[in-house]
């Protein structure tokens, strides 16, 4: 399934002003979604158990000189291209 195939399949809740205050999202796309997560972890943990961590450090003091100067992305853009 993909991602837009998911939104569809979300509902959010509103209160008396139209504020948005929750989300409903079917169990069976939670699950799928827990287990996409869990994957995910999986796979990183791997990952980083093999780098070195004076990459890692590189690659995070890049990360926060991009933010500094204002190279970041809005979080809605973050799952764009990739299938859960």
């Amino acid at each position: 399934m993909k991602r837009s195939d998911y939104v569809e399949l979300v509902q959010y809740v509103t209160n008396t002003q139209g504020e948005t205050t929750g989300v409903l999202i079917p169990l069976e796309v939670w699950e799928n979604l827990l287990k996409s997560w869990q994957a995910l972890v999986d796979e990183l943990g791997q990952i980083d158990e093999a780098e070195p961590n004076e990459k890692i450090l590189a690659d995070l003091k890049d990360s926060l000189r991009q933010t500094k100067a204002g190279q970041t992305f809005p979080i809605s853009e973050l799952w764009d291209g990739i299938d859960v």
